[in-house]
């Protein structure tokens, strides 16, 4: 083997190792855990779909129990609840200058961020709306 192919032999089995660290579950986490730096741990493999980085899962809010030991993916973790399922919330509706505000009932839990069906509580209309940073509902005509 040439000294150059021995030499990118060496950074590609070095990028390999850097990335072959998983991040896996430190305890059991039922669904709806927010994740504590203290309920992680890396380990030395490469797991396919598990996060790598400790930061991508601290604060994060379990959508399914975790086992102790096994990986943390993306798909597993959401943005903490904000809404609980039955709520009485705002919903707003924007469109140009008109802002039309009602209440409604949550018909899911969501974070910041997720979509989420909303009963009109004076329709009876089942709306689906963004959850606002502030819990607020945005309906239709989103900014």
């Amino acid at each position: 083997m040439s000294v150059r192919a021995l030499l990118i032999w060496a950074l590609l089995t070095r990028a390999d190792s850097a990335a072959a660290e998983s991040l896996v579950a430190a305890r059991n986490l039922p669904a709806q855990t927010v994740i504590a730096p203290a309920d992680l741990m890396q380990v030395e493999a490469n797991i396919s779909g598990a996060l790598t980085l400790p930061a991508e899962a601290v604060g994060q809010e379990t959508r399914v129990a975790i086992y102790a030991g096994r990986p943390v993916r993306a798909s597993d973790i959401g943005p903490p609840a904000l809404i609980e399922r039955n709520a009485i919330v705002a919903l707003e509706y924007r469109s140009g200058g008109l802002v039309i505000r009602a209440e409604g009932r949550a018909l899911a839990r969501g974070g910041a961020g997720e979509t989420i069906r909303v009963m009109n509580l004076e329709s009876k209309t089942t709306v689906s709306g963004r959850i606002g940073a502030d819990g607020l509902i945005l309906v239709g005509g989103l900014p």
